[in-house]
């Protein structure tokens, strides 16, 4: 069954943070802090004020930048530079992740909501590197966020992707409406399960899914 949903891919889209390394490693628990020290800082708020508001902006925009980008004219760059500065001590290497990810036919590529330099950081602390052939980070897409349309369009255009022919792995249940929208198999990567139309598989071990669906791809 596998097989036969998967053997039309010839890219595969992954999500960086919370898909390629398990939410216990917290570090979005470090940016979070960071973008609440900036809002605290820079917008002169207290910090359960500043909790609030990067909350709310994340939710109705899709990442708390672009609620800042279209409230406040916020510089991107400086921000994202500000956020992304924390330690990656937490991750591990994942061998097994990575041979999975290394056996899969076609293109690799990672689309993330962060930068892609960021993301770099977090392939190479998690034994990563070398296995996509791009990496494409929200400076991509000029700014604009999953789960935007536009953003996957941009991204998709700049890959040149056909959508009928990828696979998006995702942590965030909302971030595969468009790709399922596109025509893309969609796959939900998370502790929980979020049933949903547009969500095609869910799985809460990424390196065990690739395996199995491996596994049967080669016929073995």
């Amino acid at each position: 069954m596998i097989s036969k949903d998967f053997q039309h891919v010839r890219v595969w889209v992954f999500d960086l943070d919370n898909t390629l390394y398990h939410p216990s490693a917290r570090l979005f628990d470090q940016i979070e802090v960071k973008m609440t020290d900036w809002l605290m800082r820079n917008l002169a708020l207290g910090r359960e004020e500043a909790d609030l508001l990067r909350s709310s902006y994340w939710q109705l925009h899709g990442t708390t930048l672009a609620g800042l980008m279209h409230e406040h004219e916020v510089d991107p760059v400086a921000w994202l530079e500000h956020v992304h500065d924390i330690s990656l001590s937490h991750l591990t290497p994942d061998a097994l992740l990575a041979r999975q990810i290394g056996a899969l036919p076609g293109r690799r590529i990672i689309f993330t909501n962060g930068t892609a330099p960021y993301a770099e950081r977090v392939l190479e602390a998690r034994g990563l590197s070398g296995l996509f052939d791009a990496v494409y980070g929200v400076e991509h897409a000029s700014y604009r966020p999953k789960p935007r349309r536009d953003a996957f369009e941009a991204i998709f255009a700049l890959d040149n992707l056909d959508p009928a022919e990828g696979a998006m792995f995702e942590d965030d249940p909302r971030n595969l409406a468009v790709p399922h929208a596109l025509g893309m198999r969609t796959v939900h990567v998370a502790e929980m399960a979020a049933p949903a139309p547009h969500i095609h598989h869910h799985t809460d071990d990424l390196a065990a899914f690739l395996g199995r669906l491996q596994e049967r791809v080669d016929g073995h």
